[in-house]
């Protein structure tokens, strides 16, 4: 059930037997010569969507704009700061808390979501606390990093070893391949690629890691290795969203 095309009725009935709500988010940044821009909220939002179908949640609409400031020396690559996202996440949750919804559960697909997304959370619960939203102790938010999943850290260990990598992976481009098998990019990729420098200024990411890439070889992904981690990810993130769900 997707909230963008329920009407308003529809969700007062939801709230009826749910208080939770899904939300899919990820970021719109460069992912290497052959990752697409949008790999990370593409991914968040079709397995925001199969999780919906698996358990019945209400997804709301993908947020495709994270915290991506680092990668914005490529181009194509769109970041807010730090402070725009935790606005725009509080504001989100205090909206949907006044209709009644408690639990928050945000499938993340950008690794550089995290920490602001959790700072984010500290600001709604004070915000909604200030301003005397009813059932405001009873909000919770819970973020779900596919990416970190147990199955697919394993699936991904067992098909690429150490060329797994930590950005532009092998499992993230061969997910969008699975979903959007008319847009598989081919590009040449040295067989020398830059892994674990700190990540500072844009421009300092992008002399680090001149083609985007993070200690990986996206070059060996495929559809049918999406497949997979589609699969995987969806059965791991539906039993994680049930147990936040049905949580104190």
């Amino acid at each position: 059930m997707l909230l963008h095309l329920s009407t308003w009725l529809e969700i007062e009935a939801y709230l009826e037997k749910s208080t939770g709500i899904i939300f899919p988010i990820g970021s719109t940044e460069q992912h290497g010569p052959t990752g697409l821009i949008g790999t990370d909220a593409l991914c968040a939002e079709a397995l925001a969507r199969g999780v919906g179908e698996a358990t019945g949640a209400l997804i709301g609409p993908t947020i495709n704009v994270g915290m991506a400031l680092h990668h914005t020396a490529f181009p194509g690559s769109i970041s807010l700061r730090p402070s725009t996202m935790i606005q725009m996440i509080r504001d989100y949750i205090t909206c949907l808390a006044r209709a009644g919804f408690t639990k928050f559960f945000f499938i993340n697909g950008h690794g550089g979501n995290i920490a602001t997304l959790k700072a984010a959370f500290s600001e709604t619960y004070y915000t909604l606390a200030e301003l005397n939203v009813a059932n405001a102790d009873k909000v919770q938010c819970q973020i779900g990093n596919w990416f970190m999943c147990s199955s697919v850290y394993k699936l991904a260990k067992e098909l690429y070893g150490d060329q797994e990598g930590s950005h532009a992976t092998p499992s993230e481009i061969a997910l969008t391949q699975y979903l959007y098998p008319e847009s598989i990019k081919q590009a040449p990729l040295s067989s020398e690629v830059s892994r674990d420098h700190a990540i500072y200024s844009a421009a300092d990411f992008r002399r680090r890691y001149p083609d985007g890439r993070m200690g990986s070889n996206p070059a060996l992904a495929t559809p049918e290795h999406g497949k997979q981690f589609y699969e995987v990810a969806v059965k791991e993130l539906s039993n994680h969203y049930l147990e936040f769900l049905n949580a104190e």
